[in-house]
């Protein structure tokens, strides 16, 4: 049975609710999608579009001939990909969702432009951002809280 799941961008601007049936998601090294996002993969989950249900409708975003992606244009946050035709199937970025921890990446994608190294991070030194005294300072100083994990 699918569970009803928020999410939404930075801002809150763009929001969803999306019905998840597994939690099993994948990550995506296309070209393409490392262009979209400015970074070496992005994480996927997979889902028919009328199981998203957007409260305020995103931005889309002309990524190719073949597909467009949804985003925020207030604070700029990528939240999926979509085929322009011809799919009845939408991706959302797993860290959109209010939730992200719930998904398990099972597959990889785009492995032609996989940058490796960046794959298993294991062992290198580990920073928590809630005990960097000069980031709290920051974030006191603007009067504000940092978002929650």
């Amino acid at each position: 049975m699918a569970e009803r799941m928020g999410g939404g961008c930075a801002c809150g601007r763009v929001r969803f609710e999306a019905d998840v049936a597994s939690f099993d998601a994948y990550l995506c090294h296309c070209r393409m999608c490392q262009r979209a996002s400015g970074n070496v993969s992005l994480a996927f989950f997979n889902l028919p579009q009328t199981d998203v249900r957007w409260a305020r409708e995103p931005d889309w975003y002309p990524s190719s001939p073949i597909a467009e992606r949804p985003f925020c244009s207030g604070c700029g946050t990528t939240l999926g990909f979509r085929f322009k035709d011809g799919s009845e199937k939408m991706d959302l970025t797993v860290a959109s969702f209010d939730e992200p921890g719930r998904f398990k990446p099972t597959a990889h994608f785009g492995t032609e432009s996989m940058h490796r190294a960046w794959l298993n991070t294991e062992g290198l030194p580990e920073q928590r951002s809630d005990e960097y005294q000069l980031l709290q300072e920051r974030w006191a100083k603007a009067g504000a809280a940092p978002p929650a994990s």
